[in-house]
């Protein structure tokens, strides 16, 4: 048949066999707003002469991004959302439930096979779940929310190969950054990158979550992995909807294959202002730091957390750092607490945050001063991102952010742990 996974998904979803290139009017299985994003979805929605959600009951909106509000004109873009998520029926998660991508992926909202829209770039993280999710502007969503189609553009499919296991302490976020400076911000535009090998089996769900968010920073449409008993097992236990795999044919035809040996695969950073600016640790150990981040998309699951605790080891951050760590939802905010592992951060010195996204988009909660240096595990770096674009923000791994916030450095982790 010579197809791919998105080829599947989007035929499926347009009612016809369709093939790269080519345009669909595609069946949208769910969708998503923030309120960076929502007030522009709400106004487009009304200028559509829209009156009522086309499928309420699949369509989301999340106050995270500045989460409690840190300024008036924020609230008001709050309260402008609350008022439409009640009129039209939508179910709103409010301030500290967490951000939008880990509340979807936790709370069930997608299962294999499924296709997703969010006007939030780094939608493309649901993809680890075996369903094709993309970011989308606000005016599309808004069409979306109005008659449950948009258009698509099937896209080509580069394959990444990744052969070998991860060494110890090396983590799924130094995978990504090394894939990215190898491809490049532009390297798979709006191609989807199709992640598989024993690599990425071996991966826990958490951490192909990652690679998956990060798609988007090589500039691809979607990141997209098969599921398997981990997966399946994944979604068992997070939702009851019905998974309808989607696996590509063995003569599928894509734009590009790539392949990578992990084995040897060493921490990596990505180095202020882009995010396929990386390098190895060793070229950039040393380099000192005022403000360590542990958090985000990419870097605030229980996982993520129980590293950054495993690297500390009852050790104090560095009296000149401030490590400020923000869990990625209410729950995970709950079971750290329930494992000690909050109590093990304070103590440490850490400053445990609500959660959100507040200081990786640097609305609020440890925007940097000007010349400051700081380390983080979020998913971008652009000039200006945490707030200030007068301060430089390198990207690493869980592990490399809590040892450097130990030594007031950027550092190599596995000196700390094995």
């Amino acid at each position: 048949m010579k197809k791919t996974i998105s080829e599947k998904i989007l035929g499926r979803h347009s009612g016809r066999e369709v093939s790269a290139g080519e345009i669909v009017i595609a069946d949208i299985d769910f969708a998503m707003g923030h309120d960076g994003t929502s007030v522009l979805n709400i106004e487009a929605f009304h200028r559509m002469d829209g009156e009522q959600v086309y499928a309420a009951d699949r369509t989301i909106m999340v106050i995270d991004h500045g989460a409690p509000s840190p300024a008036e004109g924020v609230s008001a873009q709050h309260q402008i959302m609350r008022t439409f998520a009640k009129e039209q029926g939508l179910r709103l998660y409010d301030i500290g439930e967490g951000i939008c991508h880990q509340l979807v992926l936790e709370r069930g909202h997608v299962v294999p096979g499924d296709l997703v829209v969010g006007s939030d770039s780094h939608t493309c993280t649901y993809g680890a779940l075996n369903a094709f999710a993309t970011g989308v502007g606000s005016t599309d969503l808004a069409a979306v929310m109005l008659t449950g189609k948009l258009w698509l553009r099937v896209p080509e499919t580069i394959q990444l190969r990744l052969r070998g296991t991860l060494p110890p302490v090396v983590c799924a976020k130094d995978l990504i950054l090394y894939l990215i400076g190898d491809i490049g911000a532009a390297g798979a535009n709006y191609a989807t990158v199709e992640y598989v090998g024993e690599a990425v089996t071996s991966l826990s769900m958490e951490s192909r979550f990652v690679l998956t968010n990060m798609a988007i920073e090589m500039g691809a449409k979607a990141g997209l992995m098969e599921s398997d008993t981990r997966a399946l097992e994944w979604i068992g236990a997070h939702s009851n909807k019905r998974p309808q795999p989607v696996y590509a044919d063995a003569d599928a035809v894509y734009r590009e294959v790539r392949e990578y040996d992990v084995t040897n695969l060493e921490p990596q950073v990505a180095k202020p202002h882009a995010v396929d600016e990386v390098s190895p640790v060793g070229e950039v150990e040393g380099t000192e730091i005022q403000q360590a981040f542990l958090g985000t998309c990419t870097g605030g699951r229980m996982e993520d957390l129980r590293l950054a605790v495993e690297t500390l080891a009852g050790r104090r951050v560095h009296p000149d750092v401030r490590f400020i760590v923000a869990p990625a939802s209410k729950r995970i905010l709950l079971q750290a607490m329930q494992e000690g592992i909050v109590q093990a951060l304070m103590e440490a010195g850490a400053a445990v945050i609500t959660p959100g996204c507040g200081p990786c988009v640097g609305s609020h909660g440890g925007v940097p001063a000007d010349g400051e240096n700081v380390i983080s595990t979020a998913n971008r770096n652009f000039k200006g991102r945490m707030g200030n674009s007068k301060a430089f923000i390198y990207l690493a791994s869980p592990a490399t952010v809590a040892a450097s916030a130990l030594e007031g450095r950027i550092c190599d982790p596995r000196k700390y742990g094995g």
